[in-house]
């Protein structure tokens, strides 16, 4: 596919964009708040570009992409892939900046402090943190809150005993505990550095009920000046912790996969995350053998993953379990915590891979689209047969007036017009919508049975809920075929499906193909039957104003809508034309009664 119908079927969504050269590498990761608009900047007229923008464009052979949930997970994202991957058009137009972390060392007395370079063994690190301001600002909360130490010394226990140490001006201000001067012991300083890594892992919860506690207490004393301090703590605190599933705040390594299997093809998304970050992302497709189940190609993409970027981590998140052991591996199932948060991100890139192939498909083999469309619903309605063959119907009347309904015909996915069929309502009086349900699905089942029995439906779908439902469900029973074809209601209002017999609605993924074809032929069914409705309404008010004045008869009207082309027309017509077809008396009477009802 054309690099320019690849990156047309990107998302309107947060996320990372990959682009590759004829070999297969990386040659650029960006950011983006919205994937689609900013990677349709780049393929714009060249001279619209910059010259190094024009030599990247030049070697661009392939894109990906990975979605997230937000702007600052995207950033995150770009920075660890950048990392991973190292693209040669990122260091020419990037800097190499790294971003910040927060430090707990190991010592007696730790310090915090924020830093960009991490070194294993030398404490705990919380982020990295996307802004810089976002964790100074963190860091000026611990520090008011906490008198936590900021000088450099090597502190220990014997050298605050012996007063080795001299006091900074952080003591007289009241900034530091003066644990380097024996004022704060490391039992009551190490309290305080426990409480400041609860704030960093996000343990807020009873932090926060002591804060707003606080912050009661002073506004009650009219304190507003400590009020509106411990107002801005905790704000700075609900702030920071909505937390990212892209950089986890706790040191996790595990590899995720995700799996959409749609009849005999198979969509996934692979996660590498490493010390809490993601480091590599990777869509994989394939077509799957129809005798395996779900475990098994679960297992045969795994297998691909492992071949691709080597021995998997100890722990291994996955959605079901795979038919297969690995030594060295556990698979978990997650249902809550950060690893669920990482198989949902999973998850949702591998329907949006999903998604995008199927558009594609639709694209270049449009015949195996809709067949993969019709056994997507199959599947959803728990059908034995394929929808080959599909109907819809729908009613149409404003106020009980010209009642009128439709049938829409489907075959293989595509409507099928000359099946189409309309209906004007015989036996039902008013605006009685289940009834002229019934009598339509009667009429029109009646009639399939004498013309064409073997050429049933394998689908009906009913524009309704439950009412218009049982209606149809009763005349299709009535008629014997009840247990021939399958039936379904689709409500307008939350776009669910209701079957007979069913209490609970079914609700289809918006995204899927089988709500856009189910969709599309309640939609054709209503612009069909809303279009004859227009036109019955349309010739009722001309036969109207002209059948009203007395003295026109059938072929009066026929004669004049002959001669003239519509109502308006006569109206506007010369009393002495009019009078050449009719007589002057009636053309008088017309012209003028015409006339008053358009004023």
């Amino acid at each position: 596919m054309d690099i320019r119908e690849t990156i047309s079927l990107f998302p309107h969504s947060p996320g990372v964009y990959r682009y590759y050269d004829a070999e297969g590498t990386v040659i650029y990761v960006g950011k983006a708040k919205d994937l689609h608009k900013r990677v349709a900047q780049y393929f714009v007229p060249p001279e619209r570009l910059n010259v190094k923008t024009r030599a990247l464009v030049a070697k661009i052979a392939d894109a990906q992409y990975s979605v997230v949930d937000s702007e600052s997970d995207a950033l995150l994202l770009e920075n660890n892939l950048i990392k991973q991957y190292k693209p040669h058009y990122n260091i020419l137009l990037k800097d190499s900046k790294t971003y910040p972390w927060i430090c707990v060392t190991n010592e007696a007395f730790p310090r915090i402090f924020i830093t960009r370079k991490v070194v294993p063994g030398a404490g705990r690190y919380f982020g990295p943190y996307s802004s810089a301001t976002h964790a100074h600002a963190l860091m000026d909360f611990l520090r008011s809150a906490y008198q936590l130490r900021s000088c450099k010394y090597a502190l220990s226990v014997e050298g605050v005993l012996q007063k080795r140490y001299r006091p900074c001006l952080d003591l007289h201000l009241g900034r530091c505990g003066g644990c380097c001067n024996g004022l704060c012991s490391q039992v009551q300083y190490g309290a305080m550095i426990e409480e400041a890594v609860k704030v960093l892992k996000g343990e807020t919860a009873d932090i926060l009920r002591a804060w707003r506690e606080k912050m009661q207490q002073a506004a009650d004393a009219l304190d507003f000046e400590t009020a509106q301090r411990c107002k801005e703590h905790i704000d700075l605190l609900g702030e920071h912790y909505s937390r990212s599933v892209v950089s986890a705040a706790r040191d996790v390594s595990t590899d995720v996969f995700s799996l959409m299997v749609e009849g005999d093809r198979a969509y996934g998304n692979f996660l590498r995350v490493r010390s809490g970050a993601v480091v590599q992302s990777l869509n994989l497709g394939f077509r799957a053998q129809i005798e395996e189940d779900r475990s098994a190609i679960l297992s045969t993409f795994i297998g691909e993953i492992e071949q691709k970027f080597g021995a998997l981590s100890k722990d291994v998140v996955v959605p079901f379990l795979p038919d297969v052991q690995i030594d060295g591996v556990e698979f978990r199932i997650p249902v809550r915590g950060d690893f669920l948060a990482l198989l949902e991100l999973s998850a949702k890139n591998a329907r949006e891979f999903q998604f995008n192939s199927l558009r594609r498909l639709e694209k270049s083999d449009p015949d195996r689209y809709r067949k993969v469309a019709m056994e997507e619903l199959r599947d959803a309605l728990g059908m034995k047969v394929l929808p080959e063959h599909m109907e819809c119907f729908d009613n149409s009347n404003i106020q009980g007036t010209n009642p009128v309904a439709a049938c829409v015909v489907f075959r293989g996915g595509v409507p099928s017009k000359k099946d189409y069929r309309k209906f004007k309502i015989k036996t039902v009086v008013g605006a009685n919508d289940y009834a002229s349900m019934k009598e339509v699905v009667n009429r029109r089942f009646t009639r399939l049975l004498e013309e064409s029995p073997d050429d049933l439906p394998q689908l009906v779908v009913i524009d309704g809920g439950k009412g218009q439902l049982s209606f149809a469900w009763q005349a299709l029973c009535e008629l014997g075929l009840n247990d021939k074809l399958t039936v379904v209601g689709l409500a307008e209002r939350m776009e669910e499906i209701v079957r007979v017999g069913d209490p609970y609605p079914l609700f289809l993924d918006r995204n899927s193909q089988a709500f856009r074809l189910v969709t599309h032929i309640r939609d054709e069914a209503h612009r069909f039957g809303i279009t004859f409705h227009r036109d019955l309404r349309s010739r009722a008010q001309t036969l109207s104003a002209l059948r009203s004045i007395k003295g026109v008869g059938e072929r009066t009207e026929q004669r004049l809508l002959m001669h003239f082309g519509s109502v308006a027309r006569i109206a506007a017509a010369p009393v002495e034309d009019i009078a050449a077809l009719v007589g002057m008396p009636l053309a008088s009477k017309i012209k003028k009664e015409l006339n008053e009802t358009e004023e």
